[in-house]
């Protein structure tokens, strides 16, 4: 008894009895139902995290099999980035036109139908002028080379009258002059110098008097591109007027273009005008000249020709 006693109070001391009181806590800790709840809980939040572990890695399996799917659509395509870059190519052709398209209508918008008329008409005009003056500025058909030694070759033969028919046949002023010298010759050498220079100058005032007509249009377009700057200007300030504090860039913007285009567009035919005009007037001022020159010898065999001799 008394081992069982001392076996008793050997368990029971204080030391053993803390030991004890922590291990029955514990255990009723671990089967009441918090502890069964917090265990299930871990329970579910590994198993949440391993199955997302588990599946994390599929979509990384998948990346590759996608590449080499797409790969070998390349690769069976052959034709398909040159196929992109074309459709790429008809796309910018196309917004290009599309934007040289909205350029054109945006200017016959600002210059407006009756100044495009108006100036297409001019331009028209002045470009049948240009062409009929150069051919007329030529020297074949002022003053040609041929016809001065055939004509000094037949006065050389004392053929007159073939000498006249020649001149009377050709186009070119120098003939026209020399068949008007050789029909007043009869009445003497001054009546002939006379009968020439009168021809002379109708020829010239015929060249100068088309040539003037470009000199006209150098003129008269930037008149009317004037006349549109004025009338834009007055359209803008129209619009600022009964706009108030704030008006509509884009009605303004439509009076200041239109003056804009006017001008642009009148000094465009304006300054060729001009260049030709004075080019080609110093061209035949100076093919004129030679004309007067060549005449003059050619004539001045007959110089000492009384009236009543010599001519046909």
């Amino acid at each position: 008894m008394k081992f069982i006693s001392a076996t008793f109070s050997d368990a029971f001391s204080s030391r053993n009895l803390r030991s004890w009181l922590v291990v029955l806590a514990m255990g009723v800790f671990l089967t009441s139902p918090l502890s069964l709840s917090l265990a299930t809980a871990q329970d579910d939040a590994a198993a949440e995290f391993g199955d997302a572990d588990a599946e994390a890695p599929a979509p990384a399996a998948e990346e590759p099999a996608e590449d080499a799917a797409d790969a070998a659509n390349d690769a069976g395509a052959g034709n398909a980035p040159g196929a992109a870059g074309g459709a790429a190519g008809g796309n910018n052709a196309e917004a290009s036109q599309d934007k040289n398209q909205s350029l054109l209508a945006w200017f016959i918008k600002s210059l407006g139908i009756p100044y495009v008329i108006v100036f297409l008409a001019l331009s028209v005009t002045l470009v049948s002028l240009f062409v009929m003056n150069m051919l007329a500025a030529r020297r074949d058909t002022l003053c040609p080379h041929d016809l001065v030694e055939e004509f000094g070759q037949r006065l050389d033969e004392n053929d007159n009258q073939g000498a006249y028919d020649l001149a009377k046949n050709d186009e070119s002023v120098l003939g026209q002059v020399l068949a008007a010298g050789l029909a007043k010759l009869s009445r003497g050498y001054p009546k002939a110098i006379e009968a020439m220079q009168e021809v002379g100058e109708e020829e010239s005032m015929k060249l100068e008097h088309r040539l003037s007509y470009m000199a006209l249009i150098g003129n008269l377009s930037p008149m009317i591109g004037l006349f549109g700057t004025v009338q834009g200007m007055i359209a803008s300030f129209q619009v600022i007027a009964n706009g108030g504090t704030t008006p509509e860039p884009s009605a303004l913007a439509e009076g200041i273009s239109t003056a804009l285009f006017t001008t642009l567009v009148g000094l465009f035919i304006a300054i060729p005008a001009i260049a030709a005009y004075n080019i080609l007037r110093n061209r035949v001022a100076r093919l004129l000249l030679e004309v007067g020159v060549e005449s003059e010898n050619l004539m001045s065999r007959f110089e000492d020709a009384t009236p009543n001799t010599g001519g046909r």
